[in-house]
């Protein structure tokens, strides 16, 4: 027969591991796609708190009142929803970057339905979330988010997190400044070639007044466009390196700013 029995303040200290994990589950990449069913995410959020509640260190939570135990739950969700909110926003530099190329391409009226997302999202823009996050899956990404959050509870234990406003603050606006830089080294194929082929089509209006230029150069854009997004995906492994470089930057500085 199992005996299996524990103290409120054991469960209290397993709540507050669940709170902060299941807000993590709930914003970060790849585990917050809507496409999981929500019974999948509340039982990989209640599977992974009991394994670090087995293998934390159990630190004591004071409070006096309820009001107090619940300032605490919500410092723990605000902690695990900024580290996977930190995650979460790099990867929307590929909604960026794709909304970017399709209107230079001149097919920004597409949109599709975005299965990870369920919004409202463009042709490209959807191709390179794919590809993102195929990425993560075969380089281990999702690993290393899950490692982080381990690690955060070592860094910053139950009811230990001290949000210093100032320096989150100033990793979003540092991460505001690379955001549009890396959206255009993304696309930075597409835009050249769409300068080149604009430059192109203006000399051929004036050299040859009776074409209609306007239709033709409708069609080419599209042409063109597709074509060079499909030669340039062996360049997105690259791209996704190096958005998954600035991603751990700011998961370690948004940890930073709580520790």
């Amino acid at each position: 027969m199992i005996n299996f029995t524990f103290s409120y303040a054991d469960l209290e200290y397993f709540l507050l591991i669940l709170v902060r994990i299941t807000c993590f589950v709930y914003s970060a990449p790849f585990f917050s796609m809507n496409g999981v069913p929500r019974r999948v995410k509340v039982g990989f959020s209640i599977f992974l708190a009991y394994l670090v509640y087995a293998a934390v260190d159990h630190n004591v939570v004071v409070y006096n009142t309820v009001v107090g135990y619940a300032v605490v739950v919500m410092k723990e969700a605000l902690t695990g929803f900024l580290i996977g909110w930190g995650a979460q926003i790099c990867t929307t530099v590929t909604s960026f970057a794709g909304s970017i190329a399709d209107m230079e391409i001149g097919i920004s009226m597409v949109s599709l339905m975005d299965p990870t997302t369920r919004q409202q999202a463009t042709f490209t823009g959807v191709f390179y979330q794919y590809f993102f996050t195929l990425y993560m899956i075969i380089t281990g990404m999702y690993q290393y988010l899950l490692r982080a959050l381990i690690d955060s509870f070592t860094l910053i234990p139950v009811n230990g997190a001290i949000f210093k406003s100032e320096s989150l603050l100033e990793s979003v606006v540092m991460f505001l400044g690379d955001y549009i830089a890396i959206g255009f080294r993304i696309i930075l194929p597409i835009f050249c070639t769409m300068i080149l082929l604009n430059a192109v089509l203006g000399v051929l209006a004036k050299v040859s007044p009776q074409l209609n230029m306007f239709a033709v150069g409708m069609q080419l854009k599209v042409l063109v466009g597709i074509g060079i997004i499909f030669l340039t995906a062996r360049m997105l492994p690259a791209a996704a390196d190096y958005v998954s470089v600035e991603m751990k930057k700011m998961i370690v500085s948004f940890v930073e700013g709580m520790m």
